[in-house]
């Protein structure tokens, strides 16, 4: 029984790191396979084999590699960064290269309009395998999607590249009084996990952060005014709200998650 309960454990980890990062539960795997547990310290060089493994792969190999499938990685500049080291510790910083080019076109505009304004970036695609799940999201399975970041002031009224959550998600632009609450209709439809991404934060945001209407919309616009991107998701409130209206941008479903704290592109 206890050596079934170990199996069942390190399956466990297998299937977790495959599905937060694509290689690192066949990396797992391999060195648990490696590694005899005879050896002192089994557990502590174990753990240090496979951090040292799997780094050297994430940030050497597999860049490499990823053409071959038809990606690419987002490289962080002065224009574009994502939100957090952990999107590109799990390889989840990979985009086809025609998305690759629209990214730059984007960060171009929003760094001409607003000085020192990055693009900031959640949630790209994994480096590897169409139709390959990206959990938590429904369709990041191709290269060709991804989740940008709204653009913020700070206390002092400043634009800013923070963001008030831990991850990028999480912290939502709920609908104010008299603006349409399809939150609350997914939710009286019975669709539990639409707010799901608030438990991401971990309870830790940066209040002190507000939305900057004008500047998101001309994010917005730039997104939508590229032409080989065919779909825009964001919440129907803050559609209205920041007065964009393009046939791009459409309703994702109430079977997805709400889309008040981030804005999704993907090409056609």
């Amino acid at each position: 029984m206890k050596k079934f309960i170990k199996i069942f454990f390190k399956a466990l980890i297998i299937i977790f790191l495959t599905l937060s990062t694509q290689v690192g539960g066949v990396i797992y795997l391999i060195i648990e396979l490696i590694v005899k547990r005879t050896i002192k310290n089994y557990r502590l060089i174990k753990a240090s084999i496979f951090m040292v493994t799997y780094l050297m792969i994430t940030f050497i190999i597999v860049p490499y590699l990823a053409p071959a499938f038809g990606r690419e990685k987002i490289k962080n500049s002065d224009l574009i960064e994502a939100c957090t080291l952990f999107t590109i510790l799990s390889n989840r910083n990979y985009v086809t290269p025609e998305l690759n080019v629209s990214l730059l076109k984007i960060a171009k505009i929003i760094s001409e309009k607003h000085s020192n304004i990055k693009l900031i970036y959640l949630d790209a695609n994994f480096p590897f395998m169409d139709g390959f799940p990206l959990p938590p999201h429904l369709s990041h399975n191709d290269g060709k999607k991804i989740d940008v970041s709204f653009i913020y002031t700070n206390n002092k009224g400043t634009l800013t590249n923070e963001k008030p959550a831990l991850l990028g998600y999480g912290i939502y632009e709920g609908p104010d009084p008299g603006e349409y609450d399809q939150i609350k209709a997914c939710k009286k439809k019975g669709y539990w996990q639409y707010d799901f991404a608030k438990y991401l934060t971990l309870g830790i945001s940066n209040n002190q952060l507000k939305l900057s209407e004008k500047a998101t919309k001309d994010l917005l616009l730039a997104i939508v005014n590229q032409q080989n991107v065919g779909k825009v998701f964001i919440e129907p409130h803050l559609e209205s709200r920041l007065g964009v209206e393009n046939p791009k941008i459409r309703f994702h479903g109430c079977q997805a998650v709400r889309h008040d704290d981030h804005i999704h592109l993907q090409l056609k």
